[in-house]
Order: C-alpha cells, then sequence, then structure tokens
C-alpha cells in the first residue's frame, strides 16, 4: 500500500518534504490514516471499534486520539500539519464531514497557550510559512482556517454579574431561591470560542492530555492516598474534570469530529481511578523518549549511577528527597515564622555545590565561546517554604535584627547572587529567579505569600521595563503575574526581559510547558512517585540549544546533568498483580473531641553547652574529632552517566581553590549562625572572635541546651495522619490517648497500652509511630538517630497544668549502642530540653526486662509499668 501521507493531495508538490524526522511523520500518518484509509479496509475498521470501544469507557461523550511524542519531538510542528492536513482539503471538500476548517487548541496553562501563537496562519512566526509545512500556492486556502487557543482554565464558569456577597443575600432574601448568576454553557462557549460559534464539527487538539480525562469511580479495594499524594490527586481531578467537562460542553452545544491528544506522558495520573502509569487505551502513536535521544534530537539526561560512598543501592544524588525530607520543612508549617536558609541539610548544600561546580565549568565556557546567554539552572521544590529557603541560600537575603534593620547574608553560590558582592546592593537584574507557576499557568492573581516572597524581584524587572522603554509609566500597565510570567518565558532569549536569567527556583514548575532549551543542569528537592513525574521534570532540561549539523552530518551531542530525580531510562508502566483484600485504617488525632489530650514534643537536632559570661574555651582531646565522612555530607564525587555518551564526575573540587582564612571564616561563621543562635535569635556576633579560635569544640560542662529544627521546632500529636492495614493494633481510649489507633509491634505493647490507660497517674499517652520524634545520639564517630517507645503524660504532684513528660524507651534486651542512648538521654537531651523551658517537664525511664517475662505476663507488664512510673514521681 502506498504511503497515505506522502501520496496526500497537500504534500504533493515540487517541494523537499518538510517533516524533520520519523516521529512526527509517524504520528501524521496515524491520524491520516485513521480517517482516510481505515474505515475503507477490514482491519482498519477492527482498529476503529477498539479505538471506539476504548472511548467508549472512559470518554463516552468524546472520540480520542492519542498521539505519544517525547518532550522537545516537535508536538506544536505536529498540530500545525494536523491543522494543514484538515483545512486544505476542508476548503477543497466543502461537503466532507471527514474534515474541517475549525480549529480549538487546548493548552494546560498560559504559557504553553502563548507559545501556541505559531499555529495561527496570519501569525509572523507562522510554522506553515517559516516551516515549509505548505507550497506556497496553498497558503491562501490556509489563511480560511478558524482557530481559537485557550487553557483549559476558562472553561470554569464565571460570574455574570459582580456582587456582593451582602448584595446577593438582599436580593435572594430569607427564602428566596439562590441566585442563578453563572454562566450557562452556550454563554461560556461564547466568551471562550466566538469565532468557531457558527460552526459544526470542530476538531480538538488538546497540548498535554495527559491533564484530561474523566476519572473512574474507586474500587472497594484501592489503596487511599494521603498526605501530599492525596492532595497532589485531588488537585489534579479537579484539573481533569474541568478540562474534559469544558470539551463535552462544545461537543454538545457544536460537536466534534474528533479530539486529537497530544503528550510525551499520557498516562493517567495517581487517583484518577485507573493504575497509575496506565497509558491511554486511545493511544494510536509512540514515539517515546529514549527513540528520541537514540536520534539525537534532545539532550542527553545523566543521572547520578555511581558515588564514593560504598553500600548504596541508588546513589544518594539520584533520589536526594529520600535522604533529606525529614529535615526540611513541611507545607503549611511555621508560615509565620522567618526559617533559616543557612540551616539548610548538610546534604542538600553538599548536592547544591557540586552540581553548581560543574554548571560554573560550562558557564565559563559558554562565555568563552561567546555565547550571549547563560546556562540555566533549574531548582524544583516541593512546597513554597523549600522554594524561598533554596532561593536565598543561592542568592542571597537581608536577615532582619531586633532594631529594625537588615543585615545582608550574600547567596552561598557566586554565580547566583542577586546583590553585588561590594556594595551589597541588589543587582539591577537578577541572575536568579523565584517562581510558583502554579498561579502563573491558571492567570490567577498572586496569593499574598508568595507575592511578599517574590516582591524585590518584581519591582527589580518592573525598573528594568521603564528603562528599556523609557516610559516612567510601562510598568504599570502590567500585572505582577503577567511581569512573571514574561520572564519566565524568555530565559535563555537573548536581549529579553529574562535572558539574563542563570537559576530558577520554582514550585509546582516545569513539568510542562517551559520551553527554554538552554537549561544544563536540574536539582530535584521534592518526592517524585512515579517515572511519569520523573520524565516530565526531565524533559524541561531536553529541548536543544543548537540543530546545526556537524562535518558528519550529525547533531553534536548536548548533556543535561540531573540530579535529585531518579530517572530510570528502562521504565514501562506496571500494574501490580492483585493482593488479597486486608481492612485499612487510618491513624489520625481524634478532633476536636481529643484536642485535650494532645501532646507536643520538642524537634531537637542538637545540643549546646552554655557557660556562664559567655565566655568560651575548649578542652581537646583524642574524640574532638569531626570526621567529615560521604555518609554525613553526602558523596563528594558522584558519577553522572546517560543510557549513552561521555560521563562526568559531578564534586567539590571546586571549592578546593578556597583560600585557608576564607575556610576559617566560613567554618567559623556556620558555627555562630548554627551551633549558637537559637531560630529567630540574632546571631551573636561579639562570639565571633572567640569561634574563630574554636572551630571545633568539645564541651562537657553544664548547663546543656537543645538546638531544636530551625523549620519544625514543635512536633504534636495534632499532626499524626496515616492509613494502614496492618492487623495488629490496639483501639486506643477517648480519655487517654489523641491518636484514635496505636498500631503494634508486638503484644507486650498491647499491654503496656492497656496499663497506662487504667493507670491512676497517667494522664495522656501515645506511640512514638509516624509521630517524628527522634533523638539524636553519637556510636563512636557516627551519628544516629532514634526512636523512643511512648511518651506519658504523669500526675506526679505537681499539678494538672504542670505534667511530667515521661519519655519511654523499651529494652528487652540491650543492644550494643543502649548506653549511648541512655547517656544521651540523661545528659544531653532530657538537660537540654528542660532547660529550655518552653516544652513543660521531662523525664526518661526504661521498661526493662520485657523478654525475660515467661509467665503470669500481665501482672508483670503491670509491676513493671508501675515501678517505672514510682521511680520517676518520687
Amino acid at each position: 500500500m502506498s504511503n497515505p501521507f506522502f501520496d496526500h493531495p497537500i504534500l504533493n508538490s515540487p517541494y523537499d518534504c518538510p517533516v524533520k524526522h520519523w516521529g512526527q511523520v509517524e504520528a501524521v500518518e496515524t491520524a491520516i490514516w485513521l480517517t482516510e484509509v481505515a474505515p475503507q479496509s477490514r482491519h482498519g475498521k477492527r482498529v476503529l471499534d477498539h479505538l471506539a470501544a476504548a472511548n467508549r469507557d472512559a470518554n463516552p461523550e468524546l472520540m480520542r486520539l492519542a498521539l505519544k511524542l517525547a518532550t522537545g519531538a516537535g508536538k506544536t510542528t505536529v498540530m500545525a500539519m494536523l491543522i494543514a492536513w484538515q483545512t486544505i482539503n476542508a476548503v477543497r471538500r466543502p461537503g466532507s464531514k471527514s474534515f474541517t476548517r475549525g480549529f480549538l487548541i487546548c493548552a494546560p496553562g498560559l504559557t504553553i497557550k502563548d507559545r501556541l501563537r505559531v499555529l495561527q496562519p496570519n501569525d509572523p512566526d507562522s510554522y506553515y510559512k517559516d516551516r515549509e509545512l505548505l507550497p506556497g500556492d496553498l497558503l491562501d486556502d490556509m489563511s480560511r482556517a478558524k482557530i481559537v487557543i485557550t487553557n483549559y482554565h476558562a472553561f470554569k464558569m464565571r460570574e455574570r454579574i459582580e456582587i456582593s456577597r451582602g448584595g446577593r443575600q438582599l436580593l435572594q432574601g430569607r427564602t428566596g431561591d439562590e441566585l442563578k448568576t453563572l454562566e450557562s454553557e452556550g454563554q461560556m462557549l461564547q466568551r471562550v470560542m466566538p469565532d468557531l460559534m457558527g460552526m459544526k464539527n470542530i476538531l480538538v487538539i488538546n497540548d498535554e492530555a495527559h491533564h484530561c480525562y474523566r476519572e473512574k469511580p474507586k474500587d472497594a479495594d484501592d489503596e487511599d492516598l494521603k498526605g501530599d499524594d492525596r492532595k497532589e490527586a485531588e488537585k489534579n481531578n479537579e484539573a481533569a474534570r474541568l478540562w474534559i467537562s469544558g470539551l463535552e460542553a462544545v461537543n454538545r452545544k457544536l460537536g466534534t469530529t474528533r479530539v486529537i491528544d497530544l503528550s510525551a506522558t499520557p498516562f493517567f495520573l495517581r487517583g484518577s481511578g485507573y493504575a497509575e502509569g496506565t497509558l491511554f487505551p486511545w493511544a494510536m502513536s509512540d514515539f517515546s523518549l529514549m527513540d528520541a535521544i537514540e536520534c539525537g534530537i534532545v539532550k542527553l539526561p545523566r543521572v547520578p549511577v555511581a558515588e564514593n560512598i560504598p553500600g548504596n543501592e541508588m546513589p544518594m544524588f539520584r533520589n536526594l528527597w529520600e535522604n533529606i525530607s525529614k529535615d526540611m520543612p513541611k507545607k503549611g508549617r511555621g508560615q509565620s515564622e522567618d526559617l533559616d536558609p543557612l540551616k539548610l541539610p548538610t546534604r542538600l548544600q553538599t548536592a547544591l555545590q557540586a552540581l553548581y561546580g560543574h554548571y560554573e565549568k560550562t558557564f565559563k565556557l559558554w562565555e568563552a565561546k561567546g555565547i550571549k546567554v547563560p546556562p540555566c539552572f533549574i531548582v524544583v521544590c516541593q512546597n513554597t517554604a523549600i522554594s524561598k529557603l533554596v532561593y536565598d541560600f543561592v542568592s542571597g537575603f537581608q536577615r532582619r535584627n531586633d532594631d529594625g534593620t537588615t543585615t545582608l547574608e550574600n547567596g552561598r553560590l557566586p554565580l547566583f547572587r542577586n546583590f553585588d558582592e561590594t556594595t551589597g546592593n541588589p543587582l539591577p537584574r537578577p541572575n536568579t529567579l523565584l517562581i510558583d507557576s502554579e498561579q502563573l499557568e491558571a492567570g490567577d492573581a498572586l496569593d499574598d505569600n508568595f507575592r511578599s516572597m517574590a516582591a524585590d524581584e518584581i519591582e527589580r524587572f518592573r525598573r528594568e521595563i521603564v528603562e528599556r522603554s523609557g516610559d516612567a509609566r510601562s510598568g504599570d500597565h502590567i500585572s505582577d503575574q503577567e511581569l512573571l510570567r514574561e520572564v519566565m518565558n524568555t530565559v535563555g532569549k537573548p536581549e529579553q526581559l529574562g535572558g539574563a536569567i542563570r537559576c530558577v527556583v520554582s514550585v509546582s514548575m516545569l513539568t510542562e510547558g517551559w520551553d527554554a532549551n538552554t537549561v544544563t543542569h536540574v536539582l530535584g528537592i521534592r518526592a517524585f512517585g512515579t517515572q511519569l513525574l520523573c520524565e516530565q521534570v526531565i524533559g524541561r532540561a531536553l529541548r536543544r540549544q543548537s540543530y546545526e549539523l556537524n562535518e558528519e552530518g550529525l547533531f553534536n551531542v548536548e548533556y543535561a546533568d540531573v540530579f535529585g530525580i531518579p530517572f530510570d531510562f528502562t521504565a514501562k508502566p506496571v500494574i501490580a498483580p492483585p493482593q488479597p483484600s486486608r481492612e485499612t485504617v487510618q491513624v489520625k488525632a481524634v478532633r476536636p473531641e481529643r484536642d485535650a489530650l494532645e501532646i507536643r514534643f520538642p524537634r531537637v537536632e542538637g545540643y549546646r553547652v552554655e557557660l556562664p559570661e559567655e565566655r568560651l574555651i575548649a578542652d581537646f582531646n583524642d574524640e574532638s574529632i569531626l570526621e567529615l565522612s560521604p555518609d554525613l555530607v553526602g558523596p563528594s564525587i558522584t558519577r553522572n552517566s546517560g543510557i549513552i555518551g561521555e560521563g562526568v564526575d559531578m564534586s567539590l573540587q571546586h571549592l578546593g581553590d578556597m583560600r585557608p582564612s576564607t575556610l576559617v571564616f566560613q567554618v567559623t561563621q556556620r558555627l555562630l549562625y548554627t551551633k549558637w543562635r537559637d531560630p529567630g535569635e540574632e546571631p551573636r556576633l561579639y562570639l565571633f572572635g572567640q569561634l574563630k579560635r574554636i572551630t571545633r569544640q568539645f564541651l562537657g560542662e553544664r548547663p546543656i541546651k537543645a538546638l531544636l529544627d530551625p523549620y519544625n521546632p514543635t512536633g504534636s500529636t495534632t499532626h499524626v495522619r496515616f492509613n494502614t492495614s496492618k492487623p495488629d493494633r490496639w483501639e486506643t481510649s477517648s480519655q487517654s490517648c489523641h491518636i484514635n489507633w496505636v498500631i503494634l509491634d508486638s503484644d507486650w505493647e498491647g499491654e503496656f497500652c492497656r496499663v497506662a490507660e487504667s493507670h491512676p497517674k497517667v494522664r495522656a499517652y501515645v506511640k512514638n509511630h509516624n509521630l517524628g520524634l527522634e533523638v539524636p545520639y553519637r556510636y563512636g564517630s557516627e551519628t544516629r538517630k532514634y526512636l523512643l517507645d511512648f511518651i506519658v503524660l504523669v500526675e506526679d504532684g505537681h499539678g494538672p497544668d504542670d505534667l511530667l513528660h515521661l519519655a519511654v524507651e523499651i529494652k528487652g534486651y540491650r543492644r550494643e549502642d543502649a548506653k549511648e542512648k541512655k547517656s544521651t538521654m540523661d545528659t544531653y537531651w532530657v538537660p537540654g530540653v528542660n532547660h529550655l523551658g518552653s516544652y513543660g517537664r521531662w523525664a526518661f525511664a526504661e521498661f526493662c526486662e520485657v523478654y525475660q517475662i515467661a509467665s503470669d505476663f500481665k501482672a508483670r507488664v503491670e509491676g513493671e509499668f508501675a515501678r517505672m512510673i514510682e521511680s520517676v514521681a518520687e
């Protein structure tokens, strides 16, 4: 059979084939074959029947066709080819129902919507002309196409009448029907696509179509999502419902010939009701990322494959979040507090420095080659608290003093600094950009939290607009979100607003829609639950900078170096085999009924010895050595490699050129800021001279002061919420425990719960399971953390407002490190927490010899518990 694409009349011309590569050819051929050839053959009808069945199950009101093309493979070009094929044939065959001149292009955000303007025939950069998709004599016919490009957010029904809440109540009255002021479907479509309202059989093209689906009702045995996963799934489903509901309205009012989905990852998302990562069953063409890499049309991603820490199953910087998540701020906590950027986990700082060291070499290489724009380093974060901390760490920030003045802390990565190193003044053009893309893509106004974070850079970009235009009022005509979106869209483009940006720190960003081709380094500081998300984020770095052929007629290899994203080049969608059903319960704080039983505790990360008059001395001995092992600070050498091509070592070698005096200064500064300053407290600069002489200290005199986690200093039973199907559990008394269940690790724990609930001096208790209470201690030269077993609130004669917090450690038998644990609790943790004075009184007790109990088990547990309580209550 002849090739249905190249035999088609719109491409029968003396011109050379305009198609760039076979992946695009395959996608367009598929759509043409299904429309023009398949209905004429028995085999083709079977394919169409399969497609129809897939749509009946998932999209009963629509007929969808998915074309899978890797990021950077030219989906926009494929869209233009599809529009040209349809338009030219519709003009020449006006009575045919297979072709149309009306097109609705739906995008997931304003960034992509702006970029897709090249699909308009009258655009100055129109692809039909610039990429020679059509011969010149057909361009006039192409101009008869009617194309509407929108983002799916526009499908949301809007208020037709602006009316206050009080005015609405007044008009409605006490017993009147609710006022109906929202748009109807017809009014919404008239607003979104007025140019198409008189047409029938619209062809819809979805860009990044994995966001568009109708979720399936949840099965009884489906696993419940929790925490951030659940919130992300709810957000995805809400967006998907809005998108597909809009398309269904178009079909009902105007009619659609077909919906063509284009996506690099047309998979169902987590929480959709389908197995996560399941390919859309209406996908008919696949040009994968591996195909794109092998063809050389995208950059080659290099990820960590080895490091100088033996024994790890996966390099630490391959899945960074797994190694630092416990030390990072949680979304929604401490937002009103000033978090300290200089307290980022050591392993995260090592990852930043290692990846930055290679970026610095790339930057100098580009500069030497005379490239007008810098390479771009992007950081993708879990939440706005983390993104702000990283942004301040790399670019600099103003620390607020008690007297209202501020002190500059310049960025720790010199090329990303936003402040002048000599004067300390803000640079007129920032090197680093802070973005919350979710807000920008929807077109909504920035919320107050992010507006305050980005206020400084917004003001600087406004000043630059004024300087470029010469009009003092030109910056007043553009909103904050439009301004930031313009900066983001022009990263890597010479002489434009974002052309000089070197680093982008982001939240909810770069999963799609960003077409900067200068990205060379990517750092992920978030959870990556699926290979789908890994591929989406890595895809932001894969657009080639140059398509020039070398002397061999091939593209020169371009690399993108990636940390923190556990991407697997060979991953395939996997559906887990069915498992026997088990009852699942949600373990949570019972609120508000049991709020009186809440237990709060400090989250200690270290200890400090406080001396009178703050006169510092050091007494060094053989143990006064801190060995900076890779296990403590992260690997100092990480090997990055792609599936093919050249590997590269990411190391801290660039820090080896630091002068000794600079090293002494920075170590002293870190000691001052991290060990001799409480959260929110100003640094004690008057101690700098003494601390400069004491860079490693070993102090053994009291009083001890516990150093709290600067991002999450206080833990609470209120925050416990997780699902489990573990069958061994104890349902707690509503009079004794804030949490509804205790998940048991052994039988004796159930007995411990029973006696705790019945003992007359116990007012509340909780098991330290997903509670977040960790005790740092040292075992030899190694820093470890262990989990206490229970916290018990005891009435020991001080009254109900001053209960004793009893930390309980269960000791069936004493392991080698048990002595160090007890010593840490007695010598550091308990005295340090009590010295803080803000977490009540604490004591420590060991519940011993459980494993030696053979007979009369209940009585022995109860007796040991009573003995333990009496010993601390005396």
